[in-house]
């Protein structure tokens, strides 16, 4: 048994090194961090194969308190993220507290000490006054379930657990020379797999995408960072321009509000704010939404006749379309996905029909009657975010006052206090998608969660309180606060295809009974991240810790 600590940690990817720095600087220190794998980073360590970059502009993607203006390009590439969370540990001084290759199995709350008791896999214990968990939501592969995949006899991965000895070629230098004499599959047509197919058509024999739902692809613009612009930047404009973008991807330009970003995140408001601004405002939220939703269509029109000028095969193109919402799936960029396309030795097949991989045979895979042989499977099939939080967090027990099972506690749904605590869970934290406010960039995301966990530990541990939880009353009066403000999404999301943003179209009862999609993204606040963040610093500013039970 470890020494008792303040807080205790789990994970180190933008969540978890967000959240140890934001104690850091509230002046805690006595904390650990646990990792399951040998080095930091979370998906950003776990995720190396060929083409992985950011997906969203680079100069947004990092810490608030750490702004970093010198990406090399638009969209940096993982090397160079990783790099900057390595940066980030040392800085901060919080690479001491990390322990590695610990993957944790068990927390129990401890009522008589008023702390947490936290097992790893491999039977040590630790305890701790405060537990953060900060897995994110990327850190579990997702492997389809596709009849007879246990009887192919070639060569199986995933994405994020890409095998370059198989391939050929290196993290740096990407050349995957061995797969010139393979003929390779790849499961998958999101966000990975428009970043992956290129370097596959580069290199292997013969490559068969084997495609459920379209992506919707633009073009990626992705110059290298301008020194001067460097130069010129002032003091604040990381969170100018990371507030710019919220409004221009999620909640909406302010009248007049230029565009910082101008890329296919922020079209569509963009437009509407040039419309509104010659029209006039809308009358109604229905009048909003009726003018959105033909921006939307006009939005994915220009993607679709990209698709046209891009791919020769009027067949292959049409199948490549998207027709379904902006925002339905997670938009995507790139130069090199739809021309290759063009290539000869790359073929898309459709495998909308069978919801997926119709079975594998010991040679390779069946479609539509015909076996396709190939020496390789590659998975591009995503993270397990629309699974049980069980799965995906990989922590067997999460047990509470009188050993209540957290899993069983949000079995019909999150129960919390902003999103971040819950009642009969004292000294318990969350970070990641729940019941808050939502923020198009994750690590500010991250970041602002860290800031406000960090502040109610320090504020218990300063009032000499073994515990703090929120009070039932002061949660349910939350959770009606949160859903009476909320905007109904259901319709929009069962116009969508089959995806992790709604719970691939499985639909579960809420606390009405009525039965909607369950978004990944959990319970959003209505009124939009500004709001949320106001709804928080009005919390602190009132300084005596409202709603919240204190044991002392």
């Amino acid at each position: 048994m470890q020494a008792e600590t303040d807080a205790l940690i789990i994970g180190t990817g933008f969540a978890g090194l967000g959240a140890g720095i934001r104690l850091r600087q509230a002046g805690i220190d006595n904390f650990v961090i646990l990792e399951q794998a040998s080095g930091l980073g979370g998906t950003w360590r776990d995720n190396h194969y060929p083409g992985v970059a950011c997906d969203v502009p680079s100069h947004l993607y990092s810490f608030s308190f750490e702004p970093n203006p010198g990406w090399s390009r638009l969209f940096a590439e993982q090397r160079e993220i990783l790099a900057y969370l390595e940066h980030c540990a040392d800085k901060y001084g919080v690479r001491p507290h990390i322990r590695f290759d610990s993957p944790v199995s068990a927390a129990r709350f401890d009522e008589r000490r008023g702390g947490w008791d936290v097992t790893t896999r491999d039977g040590r214990q630790y305890r701790t006054r405060a537990l953060i968990v900060a897995t994110g939501g990327l850190s579990r592969p997702s492997y389809p379930q596709i009849p007879g995949l246990q009887r192919f006899e070639g060569k199986l991965f995933h994405t994020a657990r890409w095998d370059w000895d198989y391939t050929g070629g290196t993290r740096k230098h990407p050349e995957l020379h061995n797969l010139a004499d393979k003929r390779v599959a790849i499961v998958g047509t999101g966000a990975t797999a428009i970043q992956v197919v290129p370097f596959l058509g580069r290199y292997a024999k013969q490559v068969y995408v084997l495609q459920r739902t379209p992506s919707c692809v633009d073009q990626r613009r992705n110059p290298p960072t301008d020194p001067e612009w460097v130069q010129s930047l002032k003091p604040g404009w990381q969170k100018e321009r990371q507030a710019n973008f919220q409004r221009g991807a999620i909640d909406g330009y302010k009248p007049g509000e230029p565009d910082q970003i101008c890329d296919f995140w922020t079209e569509i408001n963009r437009n509407l704010n040039a419309k509104f601004a010659v029209d006039g405002p809308p009358g109604s939220i229905e009048d909003y939404m009726q003018v959105r939703e033909i921006e939307d269509y006009l939005v994915m029109e220009r993607l679709r006749r990209r698709i046209d000028a891009v791919v020769k095969d009027p067949e292959t193109a049409d199948a490549l379309k998207p027709y379904y919402r902006f925002l339905c799936k997670r938009p995507c960029s790139s130069n090199d996905y739809l021309q290759t396309f063009n290539r000869p030795n790359v073929k898309l097949i459709d495998v909308s029909e069978t919801r997926g991989v119709e079975r594998m045979t010991e040679k390779g895979f069946i479609h539509r009657g015909t076996e396709y042989a190939i020496d390789c499977m590659i998975f591009a099939s995503g993270f397990e975010v629309s699974y049980e939080l069980k799965r995906r967090w990989g922590i067997d027990v999460i047990d509470g006052k009188g050993g209540l099972s957290l899993y069983e506690y949000w079995a019909d749904g999150f129960r919390t206090l902003h999103g971040m605590m819950a009642h009969g869970f004292p000294n318990l934290y969350f970070t990641g998608y729940g019941q808050g406010g939502f923020n198009g960039t994750t690590t500010e995301q991250f970041s602002r969660q860290g800031y406000h966990i960090a502040y109610i530990v320090k504020e218990a541990l300063e009032r000499g309180a073994k515990a703090v939880e929120p009070s039932l009353e002061a949660q349910d009066a939350y959770i009606e606060h949160i859903r009476e403000t909320a905007i109904d999404m259901t319709a929009f999301q069962r116009e969508c295809t089959p995806g992790y943003f709604n719970n691939e179209s499985e639909e579960v009862a809420d606390a009405t009974g009525q039965r909607k999609p369950r978004s990944f993204f959990g319970e959003t606040y209505g009124p939009g991240w500004d709001a949320f963040q106001k709804l928080l610093q009005d919390w602190r500013d009132k300084g005596d810790l409202e709603g919240m039970v204190l044991t002392t």
